[in-house]
């Protein structure tokens, strides 16, 4: 049995087709495919807050291969998302009508069902309940955050700062300053905290320390990673370093946006376990369809 997540994001539009498995009592799942189209829809939707007609097109023609990909393999539940840059875009409620022409339906989520989303992917349960964690979600438009304590859900905040929009000179101080404020007020009570990153910059970030899965990753070692990013021209990030080239200009705003936060909490550490908001879909048809 294989369900499906699409995830319409700022930067890119993804697919994940994943196979169910049963270990017990529990159900898992095994990545069967994953497509991601670098579509960077926030370009209009953070300037010009429409989807062109041209990545209007370019999107439809996606969702209809993903349409076609899902009965190839036969899927049996899907859920499709749409975030940030739909979030903005005035036109998106018509896209939404579009894509459901072709027969798939399309929410728009905010930043709190995004969060929570991405946290049914159960990661938590797996981390020390006795430590404190902050939960950063960094995306093309926006970044989520979430304080965890003693294995509870303490607060989560959405904020408008994200790679695509950093990179459009959309993000704004006032907004740097409040996520500021408000991770700082809310870890203060706390000894030490670690951090849990996710999406697709941190994770690139990971691979480029050469640590080992499931090792965490050291602020100097992020800071020096950062350095090194930055002392490279965007052509050459992607020549000699290999970036895809949607990915070697997103994540220097990346970089700024972890080491912040980690600086602002004086977060030593920060674990890279790998999943976003297409893991945290799968699980969430797991736990509607299977968990009863």
């Amino acid at each position: 049995m294989r369900y499906a997540a699409i995830d319409i994001g700022s930067n890119a539009v993804r697919l994940l087709i994943a196979e169910i498995r049963e270990d017990g009592k529990e159900y898992n799942f095994n990545k069967d495919t994953l497509i991601r189209v670098p579509l960077r829809l926030g370009d209009d939707a953070f300037l010009e807050h429409r989807i062109s007609d041209k990545k209007t097109s370019l999107l439809i023609k996606t969702m209809s291969a993903f349409r076609n990909l899902m009965d190839a393999y036969e899927v049996k539940d899907y859920m499709a998302c749409a975030t940030s840059a739909m979030r903005e875009a005035e036109n998106g409620p018509d896209l939404v009508d579009k894509i459901k022409e072709i027969g798939i339906d399309l929410r728009i989520i905010d930043g709190n069902q995004e969060a929570e989303i991405i946290y049914s992917s159960h990661v938590i349960e797996k981390l020390n309940s006795n430590k404190s964690y902050l939960y950063i979600d960094v995306g093309g438009g926006s970044t989520e955050l979430s304080i965890f304590h003693a294995g509870k859900l303490e607060a989560s905040k959405s904020f408008d700062i994200g790679t695509i929009r950093i990179l459009d000179n959309q993000d704004k101080d006032e907004v740097w300053d409040d996520m500021k404020k408000w991770a700082k007020d809310h870890t203060k009570g706390f000894k030490q905290v670690i951090a849990i990153g996710s999406g697709g910059n941190i994770n690139k970030l990971f691979s480029l320390s050469n640590e080992k899965p499931g090792n965490l990753l050291s602020y100097s070692t992020l800071k020096s990673l950062s350095d090194m990013l930055n002392s490279y021209t965007l052509k050459d990030r992607i020549q000699i370093l290999g970036l895809k080239p949607d990915r070697a200009d997103v994540i220097i705003p990346a970089c700024e946006i972890f080491i912040s936060l980690m600086k602002w909490v004086k977060i030593k550490e920060i674990a890279v376990p790998r999943i976003g908001l297409v893991d945290g879909v799968i699980q969430t048809l797991i736990d509607k369809n299977l968990k009863s």
